[in-house]
């Protein structure tokens, strides 16, 4: 009973969470052009950090509760998922070309994130002063995406200011309670299936928090928006690691145990698929190699 409570708070969660960054999203976004601020300063922050808000939420929420291998996987993970299974299953469903500036900037920017985190767990730990650092590049990442980005037309907002301010709040709230449920139900599943919060952290977590990730994706690519399909991936792993891990960090110190090597496959599969990307289209076989290796992860994940 007490494994099915747990499964019911984790699912709960997920839907509370996945909902509640919708209605931010949209919200945010809409009482923004509505101030009359650029699409581009919406498109790179507001709707950036709304997509990543389950992560940020439950990573955030993790650390606080000293749950660091939940609050260090989720992250990893989604990362991870997000390559793998959000572009590849876009790529099954029709040819990802990648947009130059994502090939040039955005991409090489995750790879080096990746690698910045790499480096600052070597130690085991990523302290206040190494989530100081990770916040800092993430400041200098957003300016070179503002230098080298172009801005469109602001869209004509007709609802009103308590309108937006409303179903932000209700957004936020379910966010913070989602997190909530799902960091403790994560928690109770682990010690009640014998599992580590590591393997439930890169998994089922990171998977949950993905899904607004997932959605916005294959939508994107059934319309033919390449450059969103793919550049929601990668802008929510630069996120996830400078921003969210930043913040989480800075706020209460991750201590985690051998995490070096699951940072090396992301920067592994991320300089793979980059080079793949720089040549080729991301076609339907590319994007059943993206699954297949993200399913022999999860077993090793499983049997290590």
């Amino acid at each position: 009973m007490n494994t099915l409570i747990s499964i019911v708070c984790i699912g709960l969660g997920f839907v509370l969470l996945t909902k509640g960054a919708d209605e931010f999203v949209e919200n945010a976004s809409g009482l923004a052009s509505k101030l009359h601020v650029s699409p581009l300063i919406i498109g790179l922050t507001i709707v950036a950090f709304g997509t990543s808000l389950p992560e940020f939420a439950v990573s955030l929420s993790a650390s606080i509760e000293g749950s660091n291998e939940i609050a260090l996987g989720n992250v990893v993970g989604s990362n991870i998922f997000n390559l793998l299974v959000v572009a590849g299953a876009s790529a099954i469903f029709h040819p990802l070309i990648c947009d130059k500036a994502i090939l040039k900037r955005d991409w090489p920017i995750s790879i080096g994130a990746a690698c910045i985190l790499a480096v600052l767990l070597w130690d085991g730990v990523i302290s206040r002063f190494d989530g100081f650092i990770l916040m800092i590049c993430f400041i200098i990442s957003l300016i070179l995406q503002f230098k080298t980005s172009t801005s469109n037309q602001i869209e004509t907002q007709t609802k009103s200011y308590s309108h937006y301010i409303v179903f932000l709040i209700i957004g936020m709230a379910c966010i913070l309670i989602g997190s909530q449920l799902t960091v403790n139900g994560a928690k109770s599943l682990a010690s009640l299936l014998g599992l580590s919060e590591s393997f439930i952290g890169l998994t089922i977590v990171a998977i949950g928090t993905s899904l607004p990730e997932l959605v916005t994706s294959v939508v994107a690519t059934k319309k033919g928006e390449h450059e969103i399909a793919l550049g929601n991936v990668i802008g929510s792993n630069i996120f996830n690691i400078l921003c969210i891990l930043g913040v989480s960090s800075f706020v209460n110190p991750i201590i985690v145990n051998n995490a070096v090597i699951d940072v090396v496959v992301l920067i592994g599969i991320s300089v793979l698929y980059w080079f793949i990307a720089k040549y080729y289209k991301l076609n339907k076989m590319i994007g059943l190699s993206m699954v297949g290796i993200y399913i022999l992860y999860t077993i090793f994940l499983f049997v290590r």
